[in-house]
Protein backbone atom coordinates (compact mmCIF):
# COMPACT_ATOMS: atom_id res chain seq x y z
CA UNK A 1 0.00 0.00 0.00
CA UNK A 2 1.41 3.19 -1.22
CA UNK A 3 1.30 6.44 1.62
CA UNK A 4 1.83 9.94 0.88
CA UNK A 5 4.76 12.22 1.97
CA UNK A 6 5.39 15.83 3.02
CA UNK A 7 7.98 17.87 2.65
CA UNK A 8 8.60 21.23 3.90
CA UNK A 9 11.78 23.96 4.59
CA UNK A 10 12.81 26.14 7.48
CA UNK A 11 15.17 28.47 9.06
CA UNK A 12 17.36 30.65 6.91
CA UNK A 13 18.12 29.75 3.12
CA UNK A 14 21.35 27.93 1.77
CA UNK A 15 22.52 27.18 -1.68
CA UNK A 16 21.87 23.58 -0.90
CA UNK A 17 18.74 23.29 0.57
CA UNK A 18 16.76 22.34 -2.44
CA UNK A 19 19.71 19.67 -3.69
CA UNK A 20 18.17 17.83 -0.42
CA UNK A 21 14.60 18.36 -1.42
CA UNK A 22 15.35 17.02 -4.76
CA UNK A 23 17.16 13.85 -2.98
CA UNK A 24 13.98 13.49 -1.28
CA UNK A 25 11.69 13.76 -4.46
CA UNK A 26 13.45 11.99 -6.34
CA UNK A 27 13.69 8.74 -4.16
CA UNK A 28 10.16 9.15 -2.83
CA UNK A 29 9.35 9.20 -6.64
CA UNK A 30 10.73 6.20 -7.08
CA UNK A 31 9.61 4.32 -4.47
CA UNK A 32 6.96 1.46 -4.53
CA UNK A 33 6.30 2.96 -1.06
CA UNK A 34 5.02 6.75 -1.67
CA UNK A 35 2.10 7.92 -3.28
CA UNK A 36 1.55 11.41 -3.45
CA UNK A 37 4.72 13.58 -3.27
CA UNK A 38 3.44 16.94 -1.09
CA UNK A 39 4.98 20.53 -0.60
CA UNK A 40 4.69 22.19 2.32
CA UNK A 41 5.16 26.07 1.45
CA UNK A 42 6.18 28.47 3.98
CA UNK A 43 7.68 25.65 6.51
CA UNK A 44 5.02 23.92 9.36
CA UNK A 45 3.41 27.90 9.50
CA UNK A 46 2.34 27.26 5.84
CA UNK A 47 0.90 23.80 6.93
CA UNK A 48 -1.32 25.00 9.94
CA UNK A 49 -2.62 27.19 6.72
CA UNK A 50 -3.18 24.09 5.17
CA UNK A 51 -0.79 25.92 2.04
CA UNK A 52 0.07 22.42 0.58
CA UNK A 53 1.27 21.48 -3.38
CA UNK A 54 1.26 19.17 -4.84
CA UNK A 55 5.08 18.31 -6.12
CA UNK A 56 4.21 16.21 -8.84
CA UNK A 57 2.79 18.33 -11.99
CA UNK A 58 6.07 20.75 -10.76
CA UNK A 59 9.04 17.88 -11.12
CA UNK A 60 7.38 15.87 -13.57
CA UNK A 61 8.42 18.63 -16.28
CA UNK A 62 11.76 17.74 -18.17
CA UNK A 63 14.47 18.92 -16.44
CA UNK A 64 12.59 20.75 -13.41
CA UNK A 65 14.22 18.76 -10.58
CA UNK A 66 18.08 18.59 -12.07
CA UNK A 67 17.08 22.64 -11.93
CA UNK A 68 15.79 22.41 -8.45
CA UNK A 69 19.07 20.87 -7.06
CA UNK A 70 21.25 23.87 -8.30
CA UNK A 71 18.89 26.19 -7.59
CA UNK A 72 19.44 28.25 -4.10
CA UNK A 73 17.17 29.39 -0.97
CA UNK A 74 14.04 27.30 -0.05
CA UNK A 75 11.97 26.34 -3.13
CA UNK A 76 8.93 25.91 -0.96
CA UNK A 77 9.14 29.02 0.83
CA UNK A 78 10.67 29.30 4.84
CA UNK A 79 9.03 30.37 7.93
CA UNK A 80 10.70 31.08 11.76
CA UNK A 81 7.50 30.01 13.61
CA UNK A 82 8.11 28.34 16.77
CA UNK A 83 5.79 25.73 18.43
CA UNK A 84 4.66 26.29 21.94
CA UNK A 85 5.28 23.65 24.09
CA UNK A 86 2.40 20.66 23.96
CA UNK A 87 -0.17 22.17 26.44
CA UNK A 88 -0.16 25.86 25.35
CA UNK A 89 0.28 25.40 21.79
CA UNK A 90 -1.99 22.24 21.50
CA UNK A 91 -4.46 23.78 19.15
CA UNK A 92 -1.45 24.27 16.81
CA UNK A 93 -0.58 20.42 17.15
CA UNK A 94 -3.95 19.17 16.45
CA UNK A 95 -4.44 21.11 13.30
CA UNK A 96 -1.28 19.66 11.97
CA UNK A 97 -1.73 16.50 12.28
CA UNK A 98 -5.41 17.07 10.91
CA UNK A 99 -3.16 18.63 7.67
CA UNK A 100 -1.20 15.03 7.44
CA UNK A 101 -4.81 13.07 7.79
CA UNK A 102 -6.39 15.48 5.17
CA UNK A 103 -3.61 14.85 2.65
CA UNK A 104 -3.29 11.18 3.68
CA UNK A 105 0.23 12.14 5.04
CA UNK A 106 2.51 8.87 6.31
CA UNK A 107 5.53 10.36 6.05
CA UNK A 108 6.82 14.15 6.66
CA UNK A 109 10.63 15.33 6.20
CA UNK A 110 11.25 18.62 7.44
CA UNK A 111 14.57 20.51 5.87
CA UNK A 112 16.16 22.78 8.66
CA UNK A 113 18.43 23.71 11.17
CA UNK A 114 18.37 23.83 15.32
CA UNK A 115 14.78 25.48 15.40
CA UNK A 116 13.47 23.26 12.64
CA UNK A 117 14.69 20.00 14.90
CA UNK A 118 12.91 21.42 17.38
CA UNK A 119 10.14 21.43 15.41
CA UNK A 120 10.64 17.68 14.41
CA UNK A 121 11.48 16.77 18.59
CA UNK A 122 7.79 18.69 19.31
CA UNK A 123 5.76 17.28 16.77
CA UNK A 124 7.31 13.69 17.88
CA UNK A 125 6.66 13.93 21.69
CA UNK A 126 3.16 15.23 20.83
CA UNK A 127 2.28 12.04 18.61
CA UNK A 128 3.70 9.81 21.46
CA UNK A 129 1.02 11.22 23.71
CA UNK A 130 -1.43 11.76 20.92
CA UNK A 131 -0.42 8.25 18.35
CA UNK A 132 -1.20 9.26 14.62
CA UNK A 133 0.96 7.18 12.83
CA UNK A 134 2.93 9.53 11.37
CA UNK A 135 6.73 9.06 10.33
CA UNK A 136 8.65 12.15 11.23
CA UNK A 137 12.02 12.84 9.50
CA UNK A 138 14.15 15.78 10.19
CA UNK A 139 16.74 16.55 7.32
CA UNK A 140 19.64 18.65 8.24
CA UNK A 141 20.51 21.98 6.65
CA UNK A 142 22.39 25.42 8.24
CA UNK A 143 25.06 27.37 7.02
CA UNK A 144 26.34 27.58 10.32
CA UNK A 145 27.39 24.02 10.71
CA UNK A 146 26.30 23.97 14.09
CA UNK A 147 24.34 21.00 14.24
CA UNK A 148 24.98 17.80 16.58
CA UNK A 149 25.50 14.36 14.97
CA UNK A 150 26.59 15.23 11.91
CA UNK A 151 30.41 15.83 10.68
CA UNK A 152 29.00 18.72 8.68
CA UNK A 153 26.01 20.53 7.83
CA UNK A 154 24.56 20.82 3.92
CA UNK A 155 24.84 24.10 2.48
CA UNK A 156 27.97 25.00 5.10
CA UNK A 157 30.28 23.67 2.32
CA UNK A 158 28.90 25.84 -0.35
CA UNK A 159 28.71 29.03 1.74
CA UNK A 160 32.59 28.09 3.40
CA UNK A 161 33.67 28.07 -0.82
CA UNK A 162 31.88 31.72 -1.02
CA UNK A 163 33.24 32.64 2.35
CA UNK A 164 36.89 31.38 1.28
CA UNK A 165 36.49 33.07 -2.37
CA UNK A 166 35.49 36.64 -0.83
CA UNK A 167 38.00 36.58 1.42
CA UNK A 168 40.33 36.01 -1.08
CA UNK A 169 38.74 38.91 -3.80
CA UNK A 170 39.00 41.20 -0.26
CA UNK A 171 42.78 40.42 0.08
CA UNK A 172 43.91 41.30 -3.82
CA UNK A 173 41.48 43.85 -3.83
CA UNK A 174 43.38 45.51 -0.99
CA UNK A 175 46.96 44.94 -1.85
CA UNK A 176 46.91 47.11 -4.98
CA UNK A 177 47.82 50.62 -3.11
CA UNK A 178 51.29 50.70 -1.48
CA UNK A 179 50.12 51.62 1.86
CA UNK A 180 49.20 50.72 4.90
CA UNK A 181 45.48 49.03 5.37
CA UNK A 182 43.16 47.01 7.27
CA UNK A 183 40.03 45.67 6.08
CA UNK A 184 37.94 44.14 8.99
CA UNK A 185 34.82 41.12 7.15
CA UNK A 186 32.29 40.44 9.31
CA UNK A 187 31.17 36.72 8.39
CA UNK A 188 27.94 35.01 9.84
CA UNK A 189 28.03 32.82 13.22
CA UNK A 190 26.24 33.87 16.67
CA UNK A 191 27.84 31.49 18.96
CA UNK A 192 29.86 29.34 16.40
CA UNK A 193 32.37 30.27 14.50
CA UNK A 194 32.67 27.33 11.85
CA UNK A 195 32.12 30.20 8.77
CA UNK A 196 34.50 32.41 9.61
CA UNK A 197 37.14 29.47 10.21
CA UNK A 198 36.60 28.91 6.52
CA UNK A 199 37.88 32.29 5.65
CA UNK A 200 41.47 30.22 6.42
CA UNK A 201 40.45 28.67 3.15
CA UNK A 202 42.18 31.84 1.13
CA UNK A 203 45.51 30.74 0.26
CA UNK A 204 47.66 33.26 -2.21
CA UNK A 205 49.72 31.46 -5.26
CA UNK A 206 52.43 30.57 -2.60
CA UNK A 207 49.92 28.73 -0.01
CA UNK A 208 50.40 32.06 2.20
CA UNK A 209 46.99 32.81 4.30
CA UNK A 210 45.47 35.43 2.50
CA UNK A 211 42.87 35.91 5.94
CA UNK A 212 45.56 37.28 8.32
CA UNK A 213 43.67 37.25 11.52
CA UNK A 214 40.83 35.15 12.43
CA UNK A 215 38.46 35.76 15.44
CA UNK A 216 35.46 33.42 16.36
CA UNK A 217 32.88 33.44 18.75
CA UNK A 218 34.76 30.56 21.28
CA UNK A 219 37.29 32.19 22.17
CA UNK A 220 36.66 35.44 24.30
CA UNK A 221 37.56 38.29 22.49
CA UNK A 222 40.27 41.33 23.45
CA UNK A 223 40.57 44.65 22.13
CA UNK A 224 44.43 44.83 23.29
CA UNK A 225 45.41 41.34 22.10
CA UNK A 226 43.42 42.40 18.85
CA UNK A 227 46.37 45.52 18.53
CA UNK A 228 48.91 43.43 19.30
CA UNK A 229 48.03 40.19 16.40
CA UNK A 230 48.07 43.59 14.09
CA UNK A 231 51.10 45.18 15.18
CA UNK A 232 53.16 41.70 14.98
CA UNK A 233 50.83 41.40 11.14
CA UNK A 234 52.44 44.92 10.43
CA UNK A 235 56.00 44.06 10.48
CA UNK A 236 55.07 41.49 7.66
CA UNK A 237 53.12 43.38 5.46
CA UNK A 238 51.38 46.29 4.89
CA UNK A 239 47.82 45.09 3.63
CA UNK A 240 46.03 42.93 6.33
CA UNK A 241 42.42 41.29 6.19
CA UNK A 242 41.00 40.66 9.34
CA UNK A 243 37.80 38.13 9.66
CA UNK A 244 35.47 38.38 12.29
CA UNK A 245 32.30 36.15 13.41
CA UNK A 246 29.01 38.21 14.23
CA UNK A 247 28.77 37.08 17.64
CA UNK A 248 32.53 37.29 19.06
CA UNK A 249 32.33 38.40 22.76
CA UNK A 250 34.43 39.53 25.75
CA UNK A 251 35.21 37.04 28.20
CA UNK A 252 32.23 38.62 30.34
CA UNK A 253 30.30 36.97 27.55
CA UNK A 254 29.30 40.90 26.33
CA UNK A 255 28.65 40.59 22.76
CA UNK A 256 30.98 43.06 20.97
CA UNK A 257 27.93 44.21 18.91
CA UNK A 258 23.94 43.28 19.71
CA UNK A 259 20.75 45.38 19.45
CA UNK A 260 18.01 45.19 21.96
CA UNK A 261 15.91 43.66 19.44
CA UNK A 262 15.44 39.57 19.60
CA UNK A 263 14.07 37.15 16.91
CA UNK A 264 10.81 35.21 17.40
CA UNK A 265 13.51 32.72 19.28
CA UNK A 266 14.85 34.92 21.74
CA UNK A 267 18.16 35.72 19.88
CA UNK A 268 19.52 38.90 19.99
CA UNK A 269 19.62 40.44 16.39
CA UNK A 270 23.40 40.28 15.34
CA UNK A 271 25.31 42.62 13.16
CA UNK A 272 27.69 45.68 13.02
CA UNK A 273 30.80 43.97 14.78
CA UNK A 274 33.15 44.52 11.78
CA UNK A 275 32.59 48.34 11.80
CA UNK A 276 33.03 48.38 15.80
CA UNK A 277 36.16 46.71 15.76
CA UNK A 278 37.46 48.69 12.72
CA UNK A 279 36.17 51.92 14.37
CA UNK A 280 38.43 50.93 17.39
CA UNK A 281 41.21 49.78 15.07
CA UNK A 282 41.53 53.27 13.34
CA UNK A 283 41.18 54.97 16.50
CA UNK A 284 44.45 52.89 18.41
CA UNK A 285 46.59 52.97 14.73
CA UNK A 286 45.43 55.80 13.34
CA UNK A 287 45.41 53.57 9.83
CA UNK A 288 42.72 53.29 6.74
CA UNK A 289 40.25 50.88 7.96
CA UNK A 290 37.80 49.52 5.97
CA UNK A 291 34.08 47.37 7.42
CA UNK A 292 32.62 44.48 5.04
CA UNK A 293 29.86 42.71 6.08
CA UNK A 294 29.08 39.84 4.28
CA UNK A 295 25.72 39.40 5.88
CA UNK A 296 23.01 37.55 3.54
CA UNK A 297 25.50 37.28 0.78
CA UNK A 298 27.01 33.66 2.01
CA UNK A 299 23.82 31.73 2.26
CA UNK A 300 22.47 31.70 -1.38
CA UNK A 301 25.52 32.28 -3.65
CA UNK A 302 25.16 29.37 -5.82
CA UNK A 303 27.48 31.28 -8.23
CA UNK A 304 30.01 29.60 -6.02
CA UNK A 305 28.14 25.99 -5.27
CA UNK A 306 30.62 23.40 -4.02
CA UNK A 307 30.01 19.84 -5.75
CA UNK A 308 30.64 18.34 -3.00
CA UNK A 309 28.17 20.15 -1.02
CA UNK A 310 25.43 19.70 -3.02
CA UNK A 311 25.82 16.08 -4.33
CA UNK A 312 26.05 14.81 -0.39
CA UNK A 313 22.84 17.20 0.45
CA UNK A 314 21.00 15.48 -2.31
CA UNK A 315 22.31 11.49 -0.83
CA UNK A 316 21.20 12.77 2.45
CA UNK A 317 17.40 13.71 1.23
CA UNK A 318 17.86 10.02 -0.43
CA UNK A 319 18.83 8.62 3.19
CA UNK A 320 15.61 10.44 4.58
CA UNK A 321 13.29 8.73 2.25
CA UNK A 322 15.02 5.49 2.88
CA UNK A 323 14.81 6.11 6.53
CA UNK A 324 11.01 6.95 6.99
CA UNK A 325 9.85 4.02 4.30
CA UNK A 326 11.69 1.79 7.07
CA UNK A 327 9.16 3.03 9.65
CA UNK A 328 12.16 5.20 11.49
CA UNK A 329 10.50 8.43 13.22
CA UNK A 330 11.64 10.88 15.27
CA UNK A 331 15.08 11.33 14.16
CA UNK A 332 17.91 13.66 12.02
CA UNK A 333 19.81 12.30 8.96
CA UNK A 334 23.18 12.05 10.35
CA UNK A 335 26.75 11.98 9.15
CA UNK A 336 30.08 10.60 10.20
CA UNK A 337 33.59 11.26 7.87
CA UNK A 338 35.14 7.87 7.37
CA UNK A 339 38.37 7.09 8.61
CA UNK A 340 40.77 6.96 5.54
CA UNK A 341 42.77 9.32 3.62
CA UNK A 342 40.30 9.45 1.04
CA UNK A 343 37.62 11.32 1.93
CA UNK A 344 33.97 10.09 2.85
CA UNK A 345 31.05 10.11 4.69
CA UNK A 346 28.51 7.34 6.11
CA UNK A 347 24.89 8.44 6.65
CA UNK A 348 22.91 7.26 9.24
CA UNK A 349 20.11 8.90 11.77
CA UNK A 350 20.18 9.73 15.19
CA UNK A 351 17.35 10.36 17.92
CA UNK A 352 16.09 13.73 17.26
CA UNK A 353 16.61 14.21 21.01
CA UNK A 354 20.50 14.06 20.78
CA UNK A 355 19.79 17.17 18.20
CA UNK A 356 17.38 19.65 18.70
CA UNK A 357 18.53 22.36 20.86
CA UNK A 358 21.90 21.42 21.37
CA UNK A 359 24.70 23.48 19.94
CA UNK A 360 28.27 22.21 18.22
CA UNK A 361 31.20 24.54 18.17
CA UNK A 362 34.65 24.92 16.44
CA UNK A 363 37.04 22.53 18.70
CA UNK A 364 39.76 24.11 19.83
CA UNK A 365 42.53 22.13 17.82
CA UNK A 366 41.27 24.17 14.65
CA UNK A 367 42.39 27.09 16.00
CA UNK A 368 46.07 28.40 16.33
CA UNK A 369 47.97 28.15 19.68
CA UNK A 370 47.20 32.40 19.32
CA UNK A 371 43.79 31.85 18.80
CA UNK A 372 43.82 33.94 15.94
CA UNK A 373 43.82 31.93 12.40
CA UNK A 374 42.82 28.53 11.22
CA UNK A 375 45.26 25.79 12.25
CA UNK A 376 46.33 23.02 9.69
CA UNK A 377 43.72 20.64 11.47
CA UNK A 378 41.24 22.58 10.81
CA UNK A 379 42.00 23.76 6.95
CA UNK A 380 42.35 19.41 6.67
CA UNK A 381 38.72 19.31 7.97
CA UNK A 382 37.51 22.49 6.47
CA UNK A 383 39.42 21.62 2.73
CA UNK A 384 37.33 18.74 1.65
CA UNK A 385 34.01 20.68 1.72
CA UNK A 386 34.28 23.20 -0.94
CA UNK A 387 35.68 20.95 -3.59
CA UNK A 388 34.49 20.86 -6.96
CA UNK A 389 32.48 23.03 -9.14
CA UNK A 390 28.69 22.85 -10.00
CA UNK A 391 27.84 23.78 -13.88
CA UNK A 392 24.76 25.76 -13.54
CA UNK A 393 22.43 26.65 -16.87
CA UNK A 394 22.60 30.42 -17.57
CA UNK A 395 20.51 32.58 -19.99
CA UNK A 396 21.41 36.15 -20.78
CA UNK A 397 24.56 35.87 -18.89
CA UNK A 398 22.74 34.75 -15.59
CA UNK A 399 21.82 32.06 -14.04
CA UNK A 400 18.69 29.95 -14.65
CA UNK A 401 16.58 29.12 -10.88
CA UNK A 402 13.47 27.51 -10.88
CA UNK A 403 10.57 29.38 -8.68
CA UNK A 404 7.41 28.07 -7.37
CA UNK A 405 5.97 31.39 -8.49
CA UNK A 406 5.99 29.95 -11.82
CA UNK A 407 3.35 27.07 -10.77
CA UNK A 408 1.10 28.92 -8.65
Amino acid sequence: MKHNCLIAQSGGPTSAINASLAGIYSAADKSTAVGKIYGGINGIEGIIKGKIVDLKPIMGEFGNLALLKTTPSSFLGSCRYKLKGIDEGREDFKRIFDVFEEYGIKYFFYIGGNDSMDTIAKLQQYQEENPHGVILVGVPKTIDNDLMCVDHTPGFGSAAKYIATTIKEIAYDTAVYDMESIVVAEIMGRNAGWLTLSAGLAEDCTGEPMADLIYIPENPFDYDKLIADIKKTQKLKKQIVIAVSEGIRFENGKLVSESDAKDVFGHGQLGGAAKVVSGYIKEKLNVKVRAVEINVLQRCAAHCLSLTDINESFLIGEKALQTAVEGVSGVMITSTRKDSDMYSLELSYSDIKMIANKEKTVPAEYMNRDKNNISAEGVKYLRPLILGEVNIPHKNGIPIYLSLKKFM
